[in-house]
C-alpha cells in the first residue's frame, strides 16, 4: 500500500503557567492510501490539534510529517495553502461555507483556485451535489440550507479537487439525528470507495465507519485498534463510548 500520511515524533506545545501545554506529544502515525481512521478521546486530548497539524493549519513544535512521501512540516504558509487546495479536503463541525456564495459556488471555488476552467469546475460541483442529494439546493445561499444540507455542501467542497486525504472534525456535531444518519451513510460510502479519511469525532457511530480507531489521551495516541467488524469492533467502541467528549 502507499503511505499517505506519516508522522514521527509530531508534537505541538503551547506556553503555559510554569510548563508548556502538550496538546500533541510525540505522535507516531502512518495512514495508508484508502484507509479510514477515526480519532477519539476525552475533551482536551489533542484530537483537533492533531488534525490541524496533519492538514497544515498549525505548525508542529517538533517532529516530522510527510504527505504522499513529501516532507511537509517545514513548508511555508503559502506552500501549505497550495498543497491543501489540491491534496487535502476539510469538513468541520461549523461548515465554514461562504455566506455570499450559493451552494454550487461554494463547492466549485476550490477547483477554480487551482486553475480548473470554470465550466469544468461547475460541472464537477454539480456532479458532487447530485451525488450527495443536494443538487436541488445548488442556487441557494447557506442561510437557506438546513444543517444537514450545509454539511453535505461542505463535504462536496472538500471532495471537488479529488483530494488525496479528507480530514473531518466532528462532522456530525451540529446535526440532528436524521441528518447525522444521512451523513453517516455518505461517509461509509466514501470509505467503501477507498477515499483516505481521518475522522476526528466523539460519536461512536462515526468512529464505527473506520478501518482503525486511534484513542488519544493527554496529547498522545494510547491505542491503535483495527476495526475488523463483529465483536472486535463493538468491544473497541464500547471501550471509549463512555468517555466525556
Amino acid at each position: 500500500m502507499t503511505t499517505v500520511i506519516q508522522a514521527s515524533g509530531l508534537s505541538r506545545h503551547y506556553p503555559g503557567d510554569g510548563s508548556p501545554v502538550r496538546a500533541v506529544d510525540d505522535v507516531r502515525l502512518v495512514i495508508e492510501r484508502g484507509e479510514a481512521v477515526s480519532v477519539m478521546g476525552p475533551s482536551g486530548c489533542g484530537r483537533s490539534t492533531l488534525l490541524h497539524l496533519l492538514g497544515g493549519l498549525e505548525r508542529p513544535s517538533a517532529g516530522e510529517l510527510t504527505l504522499d512521501g513529501r516532507r511537509v512540516d517545514g513548508l511555508s504558509e503559502a506552500a501549505w495553502a497550495r498543497l491543501r487546495r489540491r491534496s487535502v479536503g476539510f469538513v468541520f463541525q461549523a461548515f465554514h461555507l461562504i455566506d455570499e456564495l450559493s451552494a454550487v459556488e461554494n463547492v466549485e471555488l476550490p477547483a477554480l483556485l487551482v486553475g480548473t476552467p470554470p465550466q469544468a469546475a461547475r460541472r464537477r460541483a454539480m456532479e458532487l451535489l447530485e451525488r450527495l442529494d443536494v443538487a436541488d439546493r445548488a442556487a441557494h445561499l447557506p442561510a437557506r440550507l438546513s444543517g444537514g444540507q450545509s454539511q453535505r455542501v461542505a463535504l462536496a467542497r472538500a471532495l471537488v479537487n479529488e483530494p488525496l486525504l479528507v480530514l473531518t472534525d466532528e462532522p456530525t456535531g451540529n446535526l440532528d439525528s436524521h441528518a447525522t444518519g444521512e451523513l453517516l451513510k455518505i461517509l461509509a460510502g466514501l470509505r467503501e470507495a477507498h477515499q483516505t479519511l481521518l475522522l476526528v469525532t466523539h460519536d461512536p457511530r462515526v468512529a464505527a465507519i473506520a478501518d482503525r480507531l486511534l484513542s488519544m489521551r493527554d496529547g498522545a495516541i494510547v491505542d491503535d485498534t483495527r476495526l475488523d467488524g463483529g465483536l472486535s469492533r463493538q468491544a473497541a467502541l464500547a471501550q471509549i463510548a463512555g468517555w466525556d467528549a
